[in-house]
């Protein structure tokens, strides 16, 4: 399987919107209930293509990647895989792949996790991640690997 990333462009906004509806639609409807009209405000507010990768599997876009590299270290912001690529060992490699980066700078990588998403706090665990703070809604979680 081939997994790639691209550049976002400006024309990725209707993919990016029904990706998220997608992949935590159920999640952000446990933690908050869905509303299209707020969804699709946080969406237009929120949505800047150069901050954004799209993830390719085998010339398919079937994702998005939103990281920020830090002085102080990387912050894995959102990845988010259409329900038919996850499980599959996408989510997992990306992941994988940014923590040999995380090494390499000798920086932790760290993210956050909503409380209800158990499958990816699930993974981030078996990842290596440990959990540094949490509150009703979301898991703050960090690794750090030593070169």
């Amino acid at each position: 399987m081939e997994v790639l990333l691209r550049a976002a462009t400006a024309a990725d906004s209707d993919f990016c919107y029904a990706l998220h509806e997608a992949a935590l639609g159920p999640y952000v409807t446990a933690v908050w209930g869905w509303d299209e009209a707020v969804q699709r405000g946080f969406h237009e507010r929120g949505f800047d293509p150069s901050k954004i990768k799209i993830i390719m599997v085998n010339g398919r876009e079937a994702g998005r990647l939103d990281v920020e590299r830090r002085p102080d270290g990387i912050f894995l912001g959102l990845i988010e895989l259409l329900p038919a690529y996850q499980g599959r060992g996408v989510g997992g490699r990306l992941v994988r792949d940014l923590i040999a980066e995380a090494a390499a700078r000798g920086q932790p990588l760290s993210l956050e996790v909503l409380v209800v998403n158990v499958r990816a706090h699930a993974l981030y665990t078996r990842l290596g991640f440990r959990e540094t703070g949490r509150d009703e809604v979301k898991v703050r979680m960090r690794i750090e690997v030593h070169r």
